[in-house]
């Protein structure tokens, strides 16, 4: 598909999924994260969303307002939000009254992305509600519910349960989806929508056109406006940029294996890590990631955005050294016309 889109067009953000490293802390993750955060504004990125995981020794983000709060206390312009809330594990009232706050103390910044799966295993997703639920079968009804908490009350005094920070605040919210389920949501709404081609790609483009097919116009959006998630593991040349992206592909082949953990170093090789079964499920996981020279990530960059045709793409890197995960942001930020 051709397209006159170039990168240098589109706002271009970052996803943190504030790897915590072997023989770090979560301490040091989230000091890691802000030091990212404060790059990324002075780079020229968009927004900077955080993830909800839990139970995952390797992500630090498991308290994802709070998160928020932090790196937008620490930073100044640069937009900041969940990408994304699972909001099965929550209330909605909690999630008004949390995201209010947030857009109290930084207004015009904060983003609440909505995501319909636990982030976790089913046993974590049980203790995190502790009672019988129907994971993501309530979704549709849950947002509802969370939209109406923020919206202005014609009548305060008859409104029975407010959210307070939250009620008449303009939170720009966003579904989130791996599958064409909150594509089509998003649509009917006239919500953005982002999708996780990071982790799902094969479905990218299904979800997409899904999204753009149902689309109806809202006091939201006029038109479509899909943002899609992709890793980018960026360097000097395209052969350290491979070694980096070991560290991704370990951490990937332990979801693999039903075993998360901390993100490795990287090594020289994948062989004799991996089975033959494995290295092909996990290449076709990371199919859309892009891996390279600065060169080389530009062109990747540009085929992504003209197969996607996307309104903007959001950033993921999983590298061990921070220094280097800086520097591949700033790669990106340079091939795709940020500086």
């Amino acid at each position: 598909m051709s397209t006159t889109k170039r990168l240098r067009d589109i706002p271009i953000s970052v996803l943190d999924l504030a790897p915590i490293v072997v023989g770090s802390t979560p301490a040091v993750a989230l000091r890691n994260s802000l030091d990212l955060a404060r790059h990324a504004e002075r780079w020229g990125f968009n927004r900077y969303w955080l993830a909800e995981h839990h139970n995952m020794t390797g992500i630090a983000s498991s308290a994802t307002s709070v998160v928020i709060g932090y790196i937008a206390g620490g930073t100044s312009t640069i937009r900041v939000g969940s990408g994304g809330i699972m909001l099965p594990n929550h209330a909605p009232l909690v999630i008004a009254e949390q995201f209010g706050t947030l857009e109290s103390l930084y207004p015009g910044r904060i983003d609440l992305g909505l995501g319909r799966a636990p982030g976790t295993d089913q046993v974590t997703a049980q203790a995190l509600r502790r009672g019988p639920e129907r994971y993501g079968e309530d979704f549709p009804e849950s947002v509802a519910e969370l939209r109406a908490f923020l919206e202005p009350a014609e009548e305060p005094n008859t409104r029975r349960v407010r959210a307070v920070p939250g009620e008449g605040l303009n939170i720009p919210i966003w579904l989130l989806g791996s599958s064409d389920f909150s594509a089509r949501m998003a649509g009917q709404l006239g919500l953005p929508f982002g999708f996780a081609s990071h982790f799902s790609p094969n479905f990218t483009l299904p979800a997409l056109a899904t999204y753009r097919h149902y689309f109806q116009p809202s006091e939201v959006l006029e038109a479509p406006y899909a943002m899609v998630g992709v890793n980018v593991i960026a360097a000097e040349t395209d052969e350290e940029a491979h070694w980096l992206a070991t560290s991704m592909q370990q951490q990937f082949l332990g979801l693999i294996r039903g075993r998360p953990g901390q993100l490795n170093p990287p090594v020289e090789s994948m062989e004799g890590l991996w089975t033959d079964a494995e290295k092909a499920a996990l290449e076709e996981r990371q199919s859309s990631t892009i891996i390279g020279s600065p060169e080389t990530v530009r062109m990747k960059m540009q085929a992504f955005l003209d197969q996607t045709q996307a309104d903007e793409i959001i950033v993921n890197a999983q590298i061990f050294d921070h220094a280097k995960r800086l520097h591949s942001y700033e790669i990106v930020s340079q091939v795709s016309g940020r500086e």
